[in-house]
C-alpha cells in the first residue's frame, strides 16, 4: 500500500509543470481583497501561499522549481504540500501537468 505523499506525487511528479487550465484566470478581486481563481460559473478564494503557488504555474517551471522558489519567500515549504494543493485543483480541472519536456 503506498502513502498518501507517493499518490501525490504521482499525480503531480516534481517534473511536471503545473499551468492554470484555458479556461481559469487568476486574479485579485479587491472587494474581497484577496487573490481568487475564476472558472465559469465559479470562484476559489485563494489565501496568500495558494496564491503564491498559482502565479509560478505558468507552464515553463516544474514542481521542484516551484517549491525552490517558494523556498525563498517562506522558512518551511513542503514539496509534498505544493503537491497536495496542486493535486486538488488538478481534480477541480483548474489546473493543467504538463509532462517534463525533452531536450531531444
Amino acid at each position: 500500500m503506498s502513502s498518501p505523499e507517493s499518490v501525490v506525487a504521482g499525480a503531480v511528479p516534481a517534473s511536471g509543470r503545473p499551468r492554470l487550465a484555458r479556461h481559469v484566470r487568476l486574479t485579485f478581486d479587491p472587494s474581497r481583497e484577496r487573490h481568487v481563481l475564476l472558472r465559469p460559473e465559479c470562484v476559489v478564494v485563494l489565501n496568500r501561499t495558494g496564491a503564491d503557488i498559482l502565479d509560478l504555474c505558468d507552464g515553463s517551471r516544474t514542481v521542484a522549481g516551484i517549491v525552490t522558489e517558494l523556498r525563498g519567500r517562506y522558512a518551511r515549504v513542503a514539496e509534498a504540500d505544493v503537491q497536495r494543493f496542486l493535486a486538488g485543483l488538478v481534480d477541480r480541472r483548474c489546473v493543467v501537468i504538463d509532462p517534463e519536456a525533452t531536450d531531444e
